[in-house]
C-alpha cells in the first residue's frame, strides 16, 4: 500500500473516531423523590457487612443504612432479596474522558504544551461523550480521578462521576491536587539503549531545581498578595496556593526508592501534603511511606514484574505486602489504560488468592482510593451524608459472572447500557430470528 493512501486513510480514521466513539446513552434526571432499597446485603466498607439491610436515600444523600426493616413512607422501593449493594468503585487514577483512542492524536487530550502547567486543570478537557465512561461504570467504577500528563507539572488532578452531561456535571472535585512527575534518574546504559543521551542524574538535578524555582516564586506571589491585595493576579501561582497551604495534596508519580527518597523530605521540607502514584517498588520503600504517612496507589495487579529476578507472583502480592507494612494503599489502573479501566474489580479480586482478604480488596478500590482523592467525605462507603453513589449486583463483583443490576450516582438511577450491550442485544435478536437462539 502506497504512503498517500495510508495517509490517506489516517486522516479519515482521524476524522471519524470521535463520532463513532460517541456515547448515546442519555444521562440520568435527578433524583424525583426518596429511594428504599430493601432487604439487600448491604456491603457498608466503614462497617459490618448487613445482611438483609435496608438503606435509603434522598436527594442524592443516603438518610440511613440499617438492619432492621425501614418505613417507606413514599419512596420508590426496590426488593433486593438476595442481592448485594455496594458503594461505587472509585478508580484513583485515569485519564477517563481524556483518551478515546490511542492511535489517534485528535482523540487524545491530556496535556498541554510546556513542562510547568499548574494551572491547568484535567476536568475541563474531558469529554462526557466518551465511550468509555458508559463500558466503566457497566462494572460499578462509578467515580474515578483524572491525571494530567506530560511535562514536569502536568496540571491540577479532577476526581468526576462517570455520569453527566457535561464536564461541569462530571466534576466531583475539579481541583483534587496537583500532579508532578518526579524526575528519575536512569542508568546510562539506559539512557543510550533509549536514545536519550546525556547523563540523566545531571537531567534530575536540573528538573528538580525547575520545580525549586516554581515552588519559591509561588511563596513569594502569596506572601505578597496576602500583604498586599494590589499586587496584580497570577493565575500560575494562584493555583497553587490551595498546595502551598497544605489544604490540597501533591500527587507524585514515583516508581523507585531514589525517587522516594529525594522527593519525600523535599515535600516535607515545603510542608507539603503528599501521595504518590505508580508505586511500583512500594515495597522497597514502605518504610519512608510509613514513615512519612503517605498514602499510595499502586498501578495495576495484571502485569509482569518490572524485573527478571522478581516472581512472577511479585504483582498479586505486593497489596497484602504492603499491608501487612502499615502501609496507607489503594489500587488503580494505569493512567493511561482507559479502555481496561473496566476491570479495576478484577484487578483487585486478583490479589486475594495471594494474602489479601475479601475485605480489603473491596476497600481498596472504594474506600481507601476516596481517601487517597481526598473524596471520602463524600463517596467510598455506605454510611448515612454521604453521597447515594452504589449498585446493587446480583452476586460477588470480583466474579467474573456476577451482574450490576442497577446503579445509582448522587441518587440518580443511571443507566447500565453501552456499545457492548447494545450490539450483544442485535446479534441475539438475529440468531433469535434465525431460529437459532430460544426467546428469553
Amino acid at each position: 500500500m502506497s504512503t498517500s493512501i495510508h495517509l490517506k486513510l489516517a486522516a479519515l480514521a482521524a476524522l471519524t473516531a470521535p463520532a463513532l466513539s460517541q456515547d448515546l446513552t442519555p444521562s440520568a434526571a435527578a433524583q424525583e423523590g426518596p429511594v428504599l432499597l430493601r432487604g439487600a446485603t448491604i456491603h457498608t466498607v466503614s462497617g459490618e457487612v448487613i445482611e438483609g439491610g435496608d438503606l435509603l436515600f434522598e436527594d442524592g444523600v443516603i438518610q440511613a443504612v440499617s438492619a432492621e426493616r425501614l418505613d417507606a413512607g413514599e419512596a420508590r422501593v426496590f426488593e433486593l432479596e438476595g442481592r448485594h449493594v455496594f458503594p461505587g468503585f472509585v478508580l484513583a487514577t485515569s485519564t477517563l474522558g481524556l483518551v478515546e483512542v490511542d492511535s489517534v492524536d485528535m482523540t487524545i487530550d491530556t496535556s498541554e504544551g510546556g513542562s510547568l502547567n499548574p494551572e491547568v486543570y484535567a476536568a475541563v478537557a474531558v469529554n462526557p461523550d466518551s465511550w468509555h465512561l458508559p463500558v466503566t461504570r457497566r462494572n460499578g467504577v462509578l467515580v474515578a480521578g483524572v491525571f494530567p500528563q506530560g511535562g514536569l507539572v502536568p496540571g491540577r488532578v479532577s476526581t468526576i462521576q462517570l455520569d453527566g452531561w457535561s464536564w461541569e456535571d462530571l466534576a466531583l472535585d475539579r481541583h483534587a491536587g496537583l500532579a508532578i512527575n518526579w524526575p528519575s534518574e536512569r542508568s546510562s546504559r539506559f539512557r543510550r539503549w533509549s536514545g536519550g543521551g546525556g547523563d540523566s542524574g545531571d537531567r534530575a538535578k536540573r528538573q528538580i531545581a525547575e520545580l525549586d524555582a516554581l515552588f519559591d516564586a509561588a511563596a513569594a506571589y502569596v506572601a505578597a498578595k496576602d500583604a498586599d491585595p494590589t499586587v496584580p493576579t497570577d493565575l500560575r501561582f494562584e493555583a497553587m496556593r490551595p498546595i502551598l497551604t497544605g489544604e490540597d495534596p501533591v500527587f507524585l508519580s514515583i516508581t523507585t526508592r531514589k525517587q522516594a527518597e529525594a522527593a519525600l523530605p523535599w515535600c516535607a521540607a515545603r510542608g507539603l501534603r503528599v501521595a504518590i502514584a505508580g508505586g511500583r517498588d512500594a515495597l522497597e520503600f514502605a518504610d519512608l511511606l510509613v514513615r512519612h504517612d503517605v498514602p499510595v496507589a499502586i498501578t495495576s495487579t495484571h502485569r509482569l514484574p518490572h524485573r527478571r529476578d522478581l516472581s512472577y507472583a511479585t504483582t498479586y502480592e505486593l497489596p497484602a505486602k504492603l499491608e501487612a507494612a502499615g502501609v496507607r494503599w489503594c489500587l488503580t489502573m494505569g493512567a493511561r489504560d482507559s479502555s481496561n479501566a473496566r476491570n479495576l474489580c478484577y484487578e483487585a479480586a486478583a490479589a486475594v488468592p495471594h494474602g489479601l482478604t475479601p475485605a480489603q480488596a473491596l476497600r481498596s478500590v472504594t474506600l481507601s482510593s476516596a481517601e487517597f482523592l481526598g473524596i471520602d467525605d463524600h463517596v467510598g462507603s455506605l454510611d448515612k451524608g454521604k453521597h447515594a453513589t452504589l449498585f446493587v449486583a446480583d452476586g460477588d463483583p470480583f466474579e467474573l459472572g456476577t451482574k450490576i443490576e442497577h446503579a445509582f450516582v448522587q441518587g440518580r438511577k443511571i443507566s447500565l447500557t453501552d456499545k457492548q450491550t447494545a450490539l450483544d442485544a442485535k446479534y441475539r435478536e438475529k440468531y433469535r430470528q434465525r431460529g437459532t437462539l430460544k426467546r428469553d
